[in-house]
């Protein structure tokens, strides 16, 4: 099976299920793991700005994109010749639901179900029964967070934060005057890098709120990545 992966998460996931360059024959330029194997594979575009020709000309037997990735309108470009599966997960129950289908469809099923009780086993370590009020930023001037229906929010969630903006939706703009109710300040390294500057910026404005930059990886991509970010995760508690 010739795949085309419009997602970078989704691109580490199928090398996770044990595929090869010769099966993942296309990836954006934003596909960066795994880094030993990435460089083989064709880069299509970005995954909102696909190169809708270079895509055709790989003759996919299936493109894998997502929802909140990806732009309708060239999605419906590549439907018209190709199987387009199009994901939309919102949070870990939507994830075990699509690398269990990614294991039938990849008939790789046992890797399916270890990845899946892998991602369990590490959240269930974390029954947390005093919530601590955070926010988590994406995005600078304006800043921006998540909201409730996010990938984002769920994993907050299941390591004990409570999301200040959970009865917003998807990714609204605040000011800083709506972080003050928050005891912790998640910094994002992506989309925005986030870095220690920015965090003494807010320290400035908020000193009594605790500031933490955080990977942006572990806490937005979805796929396998959740099954491989146990430690991260423990450190970021146990820093707290």
């Amino acid at each position: 099976m010739r795949i085309i992966s419009l997602v970078p998460s989704i691109t580490e996931t199928l090398f996770d299920f044990g595929l090869n360059p010769d099966q993942i024959v296309g990836r954006t330029k934003f596909c960066i793991h795994p880094e030993e194997k990435i460089k083989s594979v064709e880069m299509i575009g970005g995954t909102k700005n696909l190169n809708i020709e270079k895509i055709k000309a790989l003759k996919p037997d299936l493109i894998i994109g997502n929802k909140e990735e990806n732009t309708k309108e060239q999605v419906e470009i590549l439907m018209k010749e190709f199987k387009v599966w199009i994901t939309d997960i919102q949070n870990l129950e939507d994830n075990r639901n699509f690398i269990s289908e990614l294991g039938y469809i990849l008939q790789q099923q046992p890797v399916a179900e270890k990845i899946n009780s892998e991602t369990e086993e590490i959240f269930s370590e974390f029954e947390i029964e005093n919530r601590r009020k955070a926010a988590y930023l994406i995005w600078k001037n304006p800043y921006m967070t998540v909201g409730s229906d996010t990938f984002i929010h769920d994993i907050m969630k299941k390591l004990g934060f409570e999301n200040i903006f959970r009865n917003q939706l998807r990714y609204p703009a605040i000011t800083s005057d709506e972080l003050q109710n928050a005891d912790y300040i998640l910094l994002s390294s992506e989309p925005f890098p986030f870095r220690e500057k920015h965090a003494e910026e807010l320290k400035k404005i908020l000193p009594e709120t605790k500031i933490i930059l955080v990977d942006g990886e572990a806490f937005s991509w979805f796929g396998s990545r959740p099954s491989k970010s146990g430690a991260y995760y423990r450190s970021i508690l146990e820093s707290l």
